[in-house]
């Protein structure tokens, strides 16, 4: 696609700590007027439920997520995301509600001289352009991935989110199913998150996290994936794995948890499951690669499960 003078949307947009949205107005990006947000007492800090779940505001820092030694025991695969992503800087500032609505990473998008779907665009360049780090399941007119690691970890919690208007969404009804190309999320305008809520631990339950990433730090991952699982008698008696990197949203591996649930946790069952991760896979022309980096992290994190 021809380059061509984009005007970058006038729309208001909210500031927290602000670590991608100084980023787009820097680029041009975004130059509509800022509506600054803080933290009230219910939006931040970890709130424990009596039967151990556990409340999340929004305006909690990734490092504190990160750092919270009782949150690691009972949702390790949370705790490890946090902990993965972006560099100490920006986990520091960056908050939950933030990481989860931020925008598109794709570098087409970041230029402000070229016009794409979440732009007001009629077509998506990356499409025909430059997708090396873009999506292999290809699910709706834009191949950008979606950015937020801790969305990926969500949906393998099946964590509830609360914003000033709704309450109960599931990560699916916060960002979509892929279908719309102009969107990043399902928020509605001026809609804001509150927090996240996560359902009391499984008995028994482990949890890991990995990412497959072209440097050793502060990269975004081409693969990533939260894996949770009980495992009792030799056996897989739940499974939940969730990926990111992938698709413009968080996808559940649900060809990989039906191969697994109720099987043996065996070198054969899980080379199996592996291979399903793939299951719905379209890639792009130059996001093949992924599939081989897919199959790779779930075997070695079922692996590390089980051992």
């Amino acid at each position: 696609m021809t380059p061509t003078t984009m005007t970058a949307t006038q729309a208001g947009e909210f500031r927290a700590a602000g670590t991608d949205l100084s980023e787009r107005r820097r680029s041009g990006v975004s130059t509509g007027p800022l509506i600054d947000i803080s933290a009230a007492p219910d939006t931040i800090g970890m709130h424990w439920g009596a039967e151990g779940s556990l409340r999340i505001g929004a305006f909690t820092t990734i490092a504190a997520i990160a750092a919270d030694a009782r949150l690691a025991a009972a949702y390790p695969g949370i705790a490890a995301s946090a902990q993965g992503l972006a560099t100490p800087q920006v986990r520091h500032l960056a908050t939950l509600g933030g990481n989860l609505a931020q925008r598109s990473r794709c570098w087409y998008f970041r230029n402000p001289h070229i016009a794409c779907l979440k732009k007001g665009g009629s077509d998506c360049p990356a499409r025909s352009g430059n997708h090396l780090y873009h999506v292999a399941f290809d699910l709706g007119p834009c191949v950008a991935p979606h950015p937020s690691t801790m969305a990926a970890a969500l949906l393998a919690y099946e964590a509830k989110i609360t914003t000033d208007r709704r309450s109960s969404l599931t990560i699916g009804d916060l960002l979509g199913d892929g279908s719309n190309g102009t969107a990043d999320n399902a928020l509605q305008p001026g809609e804001l998150i509150k927090s996240v809520a996560l359902p009391s631990p499984l008995q028994g339950e482990r949890a890991l996290y990995k990412r497959a990433i072209s440097r050793t730090h502060a990269e975004w991952p081409l693969v990533e994936l939260c894996a949770r699982a009980v495992i009792r008698d030799g056996a897989f008696q739940f499974v939940r794995l969730a990926a990111g990197g992938i698709a413009p949203v968080p996808l559940r591996l649900v060809a990989v948890e039906a191969t697994l649930q109720g099987k043996q946790a065996s070198a054969a069952t899980i080379a199996s499951a592996a291979e399903q991760a793939t299951s719905g896979a379209k890639p792009l022309p130059m996001t093949g690669y992924k599939l081989d980096l897919l199959k790779g992290v779930v075997q070695d994190l079922l692996e590390r499960l089980t051992a």
